[in-house]
């Protein structure tokens, strides 16, 4: 998603989980409900204006793991471990039985946006298109 705006976490959480909602067959109440839980345990910002907000949903199917790439119109305070603003958040939503998966992926994840350039590129993209080419191919170098 490119462009994505909210002037709060909470507000931000609430649209990205009205957008998985549309794209998806999941409840958007259930989708922020998830994300809001584990976001009480502690920020999910990571730093570098970065965000990985994740949890896990009984109505994913095992196998089933989404991912969502949000651009933020302006940075929002997430309470992030560096204090700065977050401009770009990855959603994680995996199924409730995952535990050792759920980690391995928000363990790559948080490789890839502490490299510099892929954070940059990232941030200069222009649209959705060219947030999911940059991702899938960092996601792609990362797993190799």
């Amino acid at each position: 998603v490119s462009s994505l705006e909210g002037a709060s976490k909470k507000r931000v959480l609430e649209l990205t989980a009205e957008f998985i909602a549309d794209e998806s067959q999941m409840d958007s109440e259930d989708v922020y409900q998830g994300l809001i839980d584990r976001e009480r345990l502690g920020s999910t910002g990571i730093g570098y204006g970065v965000a990985i907000p994740h949890c896990r949903l009984s109505c994913l199917n095992d196998d089933e793991t989404r991912g969502y790439l949000i651009q933020l119109n302006q940075g929002i305070d997430f309470d992030a471990i560096d204090g700065q603003p977050v401009e770009l958040l990855f959603v994680l939503l995996v199924p409730e039985s995952t535990n050792q998966v759920h980690l391995n992926l928000l363990a790559q994840l948080a490789d890839c946006f502490s490299n510099d350039q892929f954070r940059h590129d990232l941030q200069m993209a222009t649209d959705a298109s060219e947030l999911y080419a940059i991702a899938s191919q960092a996601f792609k170098t990362a797993a190799a």
